[in-house]
């Protein structure tokens, strides 16, 4: 007779947080919602921060809910989005909120660090892509900036780390969260000693680096008194919560891609060592930590960013738009009128970005689209093909056959997007799952927990639990017509 066991995963992203039951009944694996609640970017002083604190109080809520219904929880995991982080004193106090990667005070810095310490050098240590918000930018900018904090931090931990040391009093460095920084080497796995030194820090001020499925410790004492739970395991999971997504990817075969869609879409492989290259470089690809000993080679594309925006404006001018009477519009737009480069630095963060997306319309001489569904083609059909064309890269730089391509995330739920992904990179695409993220969290919970034995037994696992659905690529000389249109479109 199987046990029934419960597994509690917080799961924060850059708009949203949840606090998850997942139930393992055997091989039986359910989800539930128990709290969800909204992840607001603050804007005081210059700068913009996370309200951590309120971050906090609204996991609280979440494991009350979870105490109140008497759930005997085996262990709690955090993942969350990756980068941020935070400093404490040695009174274990924040010294203020963090603040957030979509601050614009790390415009350049990449430039103003790479004269201490080269591009090339940075990559070859770390096989990381610049992108101004990574940490290595964020202290940078701080740094010149004089912040305080630098200097008088005890502690610098990273967001899923830090919210752990206040449940637990344990501060470590989870090394799939400590991997988007561009400060870990993938080699050594260690936060690399050069870089430290140029931004004038040291290895001891971050925690002891751990890897998923460590127990980083046990609630304290004042939380077991504040949400009524006992003293149960906190488990460092995957921090990363792409690198949790990925460990829910149901692939049965090592020749996949997977597309974790969202905010951001993230494409890449699962690979047995990091890939830096001159050309890795050159195409600005990332290697980002696994689990169980594997990298994640993988490219940061603007997602569905580019839609929340337009919706957001839509609704400021009184314009609401309907997700799925939207997608349903969109689908009878006549195709490839318009394209964008979703990664040019003019829909990062625009003021407005519609008017981005007309401003680059009119630039490339091409249609500017007038109604919703014609932004949202432009922009749907422009994440294909942008797919299409790390799809390919992902190809040349592994050497690997990859003949699948497994979406997942919230972002798998547009099934226009999946068809018209499917017929751009040329191989059927599984839809699936959504709750990606959630779900490896509480499976790796779960073997830590000795539920499952291994990586392949969670995708077994998860397989089992979800539905999937499955697009076989179609029209392929129309496409790759249209994927010249994009490229002869394209812009940085």
């Amino acid at each position: 007779m199987t046990q029934t066991k419960h597994y509690l995963a917080v799961d924060l992203g850059a708009t949203s947080g949840r606090v998850i039951l997942g139930t393992l009944d055997g091989d039986r694996l359910q989800l539930e919602e128990l709290a969800r609640f909204p992840n607001k970017i603050i804007r005081t002083g210059g700068h913009y921060y996370w309200d951590l604190y309120a971050l906090y109080d609204e996991i609280l809520g979440g494991l009350r809910e979870a105490a109140r219904r008497g759930i005997d929880a085996r262990s709690i995991g955090i993942d969350t989005w990756g980068v941020d982080f935070v400093f404490f004193d040695k009174n274990g106090q924040l010294l203020g909120n963090p603040v957030s990667y979509r601050d614009p005070h790390t415009v350049g810095e990449p430039e103003r660090f790479f004269k201490q310490v080269p591009a090339e050098e940075v990559y070859k240590i770390t096989g990381i892509q610049v992108m101004n918000f990574n940490s290595l930018f964020q202290f940078s900018a701080l740094r010149r900036q004089n912040w305080i904090a630098l200097d008088a931090a005890d502690k610098i931990l990273f967001i899923p780390d830090a919210l752990g040391y206040m449940m637990t009093g344990n501060a470590v460095t989870e090394y799939t969260i400590a991997s988007t920084s561009e400060m870990l080497n993938p080699v050594t796995k260690k936060l690399d000693a050069k870089l430290l030194e140029a931004l004038s820090l040291t290895e001891d001020k971050f925690g002891k680096i751990v890897y998923p499925g460590d127990k980083l410790g046990t609630l304290t004492q004042e939380m077991q008194d504040l949400t009524g739970l006992g003293a149960v395991p906190v488990i460092s999971v995957a921090g990363h919560d792409t690198a949790s997504a990925v460990a829910a990817v149901p692939a049965t075969t090592k020749d996949f891609a997977y597309l974790s869609s969202g905010t951001w879409s993230l494409m890449g492989i699962e690979s047995d060592d990091p890939i830096i290259t001159e050309r890795s470089q050159q195409e600005n690809f990332t290697n980002e930590g696994g689990i169980q000993g594997t990298t994640r080679f993988l490219k940061n594309i603007c997602g569905m960013w580019l839609l929340e925006r337009c919706r957001a404006e839509w609704k400021q001018n009184g314009i609401e738009t309907d997700y799925g009477q939207l997608i349903a519009e969109t689908a009878k737009i006549e195709p490839f009128r318009s394209f964008i480069y979703p990664d040019a630095a003019c829909f990062a963060m625009p003021d407005s970005m519609l008017n981005a997306i007309a401003d680059y319309c009119r630039e490339t001489g091409q249609p500017v689209p007038e109604t919703p569904a014609e932004y949202a083609r432009c922009i749907f059909d422009s994440l294909a093909m942008r797919y299409r064309e790390v799809f390919l890269l992902l190809k040349e730089l592994s050497g690997m056959n990859l003949d699948i391509l497994h979406v997942i995330g919230g972002g798998c739920r547009n099934k226009l997007l999946n068809q018209l992904t499917a017929n751009a990179v040329g191989v059927p695409v599984v839809a699936g799952p959504v709750e990606g993220t959630a779900l490896g969290n509480i499976m790796i919970q779960a073997q830590a927990d000795g539920a499952v034995k291994n990586l392949a037994e969670i995708r077994a696992t998860i397989a089992k639990a979800i539905e999937t659905e499955r697009f076989e690529p179609k029209d392929a000389n129309i496409w790759a017509e249209a994927y010249a249109k994009y490229l002869k479109n394209k812009k940085q």
